[in-house]
């Protein structure tokens, strides 16, 4: 741990905290202790914060284009960018079965949300601003080629009428710490676009949008 807080370059004072950041529910489940999932929800709203609060100031652009951008740089595959650049993996605490496997982006995502909210807990707003300036905004013209299909086919739909999209979850299925989802993506809670299927929600929609956007843009704007 110390590696990685020379990394962060940060002062902990509660040491807890970070090694809950980093616990998988498999962890938790098998060793009776906390895990990481309150800590993820508060660092999502943090994490979302800071970057609203950057490309506001760095952006002279509407707010449209503004949510966009947001929305590639707070994705899955952003974070586990972000988490990648500090090897926060290596540090990850997980269940034998889940070890064995190695941790997926959905985990290591989580993980890297619940540190950013183990930092503010601890040191508070401005340090975890710090951390973010260090190891967040170096790294954001990265994910500008990432593909957020979700937000690829929201596009594609509003570029005809203004129809709606919506995800909605047909399965769910496995333990709490091994979680399965099967997810359809519907044109105006009628027409099925797209199916997809992963461990988290967020993750499902994103395999049921692209499945929708591989059926080809002709398929759904005469759909529309």
């Amino acid at each position: 741990m110390k590696a990685l807080f020379d990394t962060l370059n940060i002062q902990p004072n509660n040491i807890e905290l970070y090694e809950r950041a980093l616990t998988h529910s498999s962890y938790a489940n098998e060793h009776q202790t906390l895990k990481n999932e309150r800590l993820e929800f508060l660092g999502d709203a943090v994490l979302g914060l800071l970057m609203t609060h950057h490309l506001f100031h760095q952006l002279d652009e509407n707010e449209g284009e503004m949510s966009k951008r947001k929305a590639k740089a707070v994705s899955e595959e952003a974070l586990v960018l972000y988490a990648t650049h500090i090897n926060l993996k290596t540090y990850m605490r997980l269940g034998k079965g889940e070890r064995q496997k190695g941790a997926n982006d959905a985990m290591i995502a989580d993980a890297f949300e619940a540190l950013l909210a183990a930092i503010y807990l601890d040191l508070g707003f401005l340090e975890v601003e710090k951390v973010f300036s260090r190891i967040v905004i170096p790294h954001i013209k990265e994910t500008h080629v990432l593909k957020d299909y979700k937000s690829m086919l929201q596009e594609l739909i509003q570029s005809g009428d203004k129809r709606n999209i919506s995800y909605h979850v047909l399965e769910e299925s496995g333990p709490a710490h091994q979680k399965h989802f099967k997810v359809s993506v519907k044109l105006d809670r009628v027409i099925n676009l797209g199916y997809g299927e992963g461990s988290t929600k967020k993750e499902a929609e994103q395999f049921a949008a692209k499945d929708a956007l591989e059926k080809g843009n002709y398929e759904i704007k005469e759909t529309l």
